[in-house]
C-alpha cells in the first residue's frame, strides 16, 4: 500500500470516530452515573464510565446503552458485574500543608473552571497560587482579583516557558509539599488530600503522581487519544524506589513518561528546591517543546528520592479537539522526550554511564514507542508498545480487579502519528541546547 493511499485510508478513519460520553458511577452510592465536566446528561449510546468505590477510581469501563434504556440501570449493573472483590477500607490520609501551583498563559475561561474546582477541595490546609507566564493582556490577572482574590494568589513570570513558570511557583510556594496541575483540568474534591497523603506516610517520598482522565470524549482526536491510554497509569498504586530499581522496569528511570504527566505531580517542596526546581529550557513555550515534568521526576529519583503513584488522586483533562492539535502533540512529545533526557544528562553527567548501558534496550524501546498501532493492541514493527501518554496495566486490572481495562485500543494509531513523534524525537536535544542559549541571551 502506497503512503498516500494509507495517508488516505487513516484520515478517513479517524473522521468515523463517533463521539463518547463521559461518566462516574460511585457503587457505594444510589444516585447512578453522573456526567463528567462539562459533559450533558448520560443518554443512550457508548460511554466511557470512571467507578468509584468510597469516593475513590478503583477503574473504568465502555458501556453500551441501548436506546431507550435507563442508563443508570444499564451502567449499574455492568459496573457491578464486573467489579470484582472490593479492596481494603481506606485509611483516613494525613493532612500536609501544600501550595498548589497552576501556570496559564491567556485562557482565563479554562483557569476558571480550574479554579472552582480547586477551591472545592476537601483539603484543609493549602493554598492556591496562579503563575501568570508572559501575559500578553490582563484577562488572567482580571479574573483572579475580580472572582478569586481572597483565595488564590496571583504571580506573573515574564519569561515564557512552562519549566520557568513553575519555577516562579516554587520560590513563591509555602507549602510542605507543591502540587502542579494545569488550566484545562478540573480536580476531583478529593484530588489534593489523596495526592499529598502519601508525603506524610513515607518520609522518603520526593515526587507523587495521580490519576488523569478524560473531561470529554467529543472528537475524534479526544477518543483517539484516550484509546491508546491518554495520560492515565492505572488503578494500582506504585512506589518507585531507586534504592530498589523495579524488575520489570529495565530503563528506570530514564522512562520517565511511566510515572505520571505534569498535569497532576506534587514534590516534597524542599526537595524540589534542592535540585533547582524545573530546568528552564524544558516545557511548553520553549523550543525544547516539552520534557520538564519528565525532568522532574529523574532528578528528584536520582537524588535517591522515591516516586509514588496513586490512582486515588484524579483530574479530569481537557484533551485537545483536533487532528492538528494531535499532530503538535505527537510532535512535541518525542521532543519533549529527548530534550528532557539531554537535560538530565548535561546537569547530572554522572548518569551517563547509567544511561550509556540501558541505551541498546532504548533505542529498541523508541522505536516501539512510536510503532504505528493497529486497533485491539497490535503495534506495526514490535509488540507491546505505550505511547507517551498511554497506560501501564497494572497487575491488579488484568487480574480483574478493577471493572474494564483501560488504553483497550478500539481505534488504530496513524501513522502519521508516529512518524511526527520520531521526528520530534530527533528534534528534542537541538531544542534544547537552542532553548538554552535562548535564555543565556535573554539573561545578558
Amino acid at each position: 500500500m502506497s503512503r498516500t493511499t494509507r495517508a488516505q485510508r487513516e484520515i478517513q478513519e479517524f473522521l468515523a470516530i463517533r463521539p463518547v460520553q463521559v461518566a462516574e458511577l460511585e457503587l457505594a452510592g444510589s444516585g447512578g452515573p453522573k456526567p463528567g465536566p462539562g459533559s450533558p446528561p448520560i443518554t443512550y449510546g457508548e460511554v466511557f464510565v470512571l467507578v468509584k468505590r468510597g469516593g475513590r477510581p478503583v477503574g473504568t469501563l465502555l458501556g453500551q446503552v441501548p436506546e431507550g434504556a435507563d442508563p443508570r440501570a444499564v451502567l449499574t449493573d455492568l459496573a457491578v458485574r464486573t467489579a470484582g472483590e472490593p479492596p481494603p477500607a481506606p485509611t483516613v490520609p494525613s493532612v500536609v500543608p501544600a501550595t498548589v501551583v497552576i501556570a496559564t498563559r491567556e485562557r482565563s475561561e479554562q483557569l476558571a473552571h480550574a479554579l472552582d474546582s480547586l477551591l472545592a477541595q476537601d483539603h484543609p490546609d493549602f493554598e492556591i497560587l496562579v503563575v501568570d507566564n508572559a501575559p500578553v493582556t490582563d484577562a488572567t490577572r482580571d479574573l483572579v482579583m475580580r472572582k478569586y482574590a481572597e483565595r488564590v494568589r496571583y504571580v506573573t513570570e515574564p519569561v515564557p516557558g512552562l519549566a520557568v513558570a513553575h519555577n516562579r511557583g516554587i520560590e513563591a510556594a509555602h507549602g510542605e509539599v507543591i502540587a502542579f496541575t494545569d488550566d484545562d483540568v478540573v480536580a476531583d474534591p478529593r484530588w489534593l488530600t489523596e495526592l499529598t497523603a502519601p508525603f506524610a506516610a513515607d518520609p522518603r517520598l520526593g515526587c507523587a503522581t495521580g490519576l488523569i482522565l478524560p473531561a470529554r470524549l467529543r472528537t475524534p482526536a479526544q477518543v483517539l487519544l484516550e484509546s491508546h491510554g491518554g495520560f492515565a497509569k492505572g488503578f494500582a498504586p506504585r512506589t518507585y524506589d531507586p534504592a530498589d530499581p523495579p524488575a520489570d522496569e529495565p530503563l528506570f528511570p530514564f522512562t520517565a513518561g511511566r510515572f505520571g504527566s505534569g498535569a497532576n505531580m506534587a514534590f516534597r517542596t524542599d526537595v524540589l528546591r534542592a535540585v533547582g526546581g524545573f530546568d528552564p529550557a524544558t516545557g511548553a513555550g520553549t523550543l525544547a517543546r516539552g520534557g520538564d515534568d519528565l525532568y522532574g521526576f529523574v532528578r528528584v529519583l536520582a537524588e535517591g528520592h522515591r516516586l509514588h503513584y496513586t490512582p486515588y488522586a484524579l483530574v479530569w483533562h481537557h484533551h485537545r479537539e483536533t487532528w492538528r492539535d494531535l499532530e503538535t502533540q505527537a510532535y512535541g512529545y518525542g521532543a519533549g522526550l529527548t530534550a528532557y533526557l539531554t537535560a538530565i544528562l548535561v546537569n547530572r553527567p554522572g548518569l551517563l554511564p547509567s544511561f550509556l548501558a540501558r541505551l541498546p534496550r532504548g533505542l529498541a524501546y523508541a522505536r516501539t514507542l512510536t510503532a504505528s498501532r493497529e486497533a485491539g493492541g497490535a503495534a506495526a514493527g514490535g509488540s507491546g508498545s505505550e505511547s507517551r501518554g498511554a497506560s501501564e496495566r497494572a497487575a491488579g486490572d488484568a487480574a480483574g480487579s478493577a471493572p474494564g481495562r483501560h488504553d483497550d485500543r478500539t481505534h488504530a494509531w496513524p501513522g502519521r502519528l508516529s512518524r511526527l513523534q520520531r521526528r520530534g524525537m530527533l528534534y528534542g536535544p537541538v531544542g534544547y541546547l537552542r532553548a538554552r542559549r535562548a535564555l543565556r541571551g535573554a539573561a545578558r
